[in-house]
């Protein structure tokens, strides 16, 4: 049996473990949270290294793509650098590929986006679910200076957000990543804010812990298309008014792992350094697998609409 390890900067409520088959063979795929603790992150790496298949980097990235350039987030240099033995990986190597499909076989399967308002609470680190949401029609508010830096200024556009994108992101990637993005105990904390811009949307996209963190207190029944869940945030969407969550991943014994967790499965499944494996490597095994996005409808969950 192979092991895949999802080592988290995020809370250790949200650990998981669970044992699956992948073209022909048995895994253990565990999400381990360190509660925002970077030491203790890194010991974990060290004491694991060697010993499992491949690393996910979970809680943060360590890489942001805009429009086809690559930045690099300099805090998770520090995790990556502790895996000397077995590969580790945050998920940037497919989530343009898998998000992007996840948005289609939306478009496709679920609801016609085309018209439809979507609010992504941060699109920088999802650039292709963005661009797949405006290929498909959809009418786009980008929040990423609102919820990630504070400013009160959405952007509509794909070119607003490379503009903005190229602008900021060698400066942001260069900060203390807590000041991004919440790490342990922040993640259990909700701060309604700026929520006109959920209210009016028909779909809440991204990250679900960026959805997470300024969800109002009740809503009228939107959609979201996120990444990782667990039974007790879909009990949390419920009560707040979301009518359905579509997750870009799917269900794994009661939750969706993220992307790092996949792509940490696609490298010890292909059994090649990283640096080795070409994005169409990625594709077709992505296709052999036919991963489906998880849907849960909460419509007639306990307090759901």
């Amino acid at each position: 049996m192979k092991r895949i390890v999802s080592v988290s900067l995020g809370s250790s409520k949200r650990d998981h473990a669970f044992e699956t088959d992948f073209m022909g063979q048995r895994f253990l795929i565990e999400r381990i949270g360190t509660d925002g603790n970077w030491d203790r992150a890194l010991q974990l790496i060290r004491d694991l290294d060697g010993k499992v298949a491949a690393f996910g980097m979970g809680g943060i990235d360590l890489y942001i793509y805009i429009a086809g350039k690559r930045y690099v987030i300099k805090d998770a240099k520090r995790l990556i650098a502790e895996a000397r033995k077995s590969p580790m990986v945050d998920g940037s190597g497919i989530k343009n590929t898998l998000e992007r499909k996840c948005i289609m076989d939306v478009h496709r399967d679920i609801v016609d986006l085309k018209g439809k308002k979507v609010l992504m609470v941060c699109a920088v680190d999802r650039f292709g679910m963005a661009e797949a949401f405006d290929e498909a029609g959809a009418k786009l508010t980008l929040g990423d200076l609102i919820y990630t830096l504070g400013v009160p200024l959405p952007l509509h556009t794909l070119g607003a957000l490379r503009v903005v994108g190229r602008t900021v992101a060698p400066f942001v990637v260069r900060m203390p990543f807590d000041k991004l993005y919440p790490t342990g105990d922040e993640q259990d904390v909700i701060i309604p804010k700026h929520s006109k811009y959920y209210y009016e949307a028909d779909i809440i996209a991204g990250d679900f812990l960026y959805i997470r963190r300024y969800l109002p207190d009740k809503l009228n029944g939107q959609m979201i298309i996120t990444n990782t869940t667990t039974r007790d945030d879909m009990d949390l969407l419920a009560q707040r008014g979301i009518s359905r969550v579509v997750t870009t991943t799917p269900d794994m014994g009661g939750r969706s792992f993220g992307t790092n967790v996949i792509e940490a499965l696609l490298v010890s499944i292909l059994g090649k350094p990283v640096d080795k494996i070409k994005p169409e490597e990625y594709y077709e095994l992505l296709s052999e697998m036919n991963l489906k996005p998880g849907i849960v409808d909460l419509r007639n969950r306990h307090g759901g609409t």
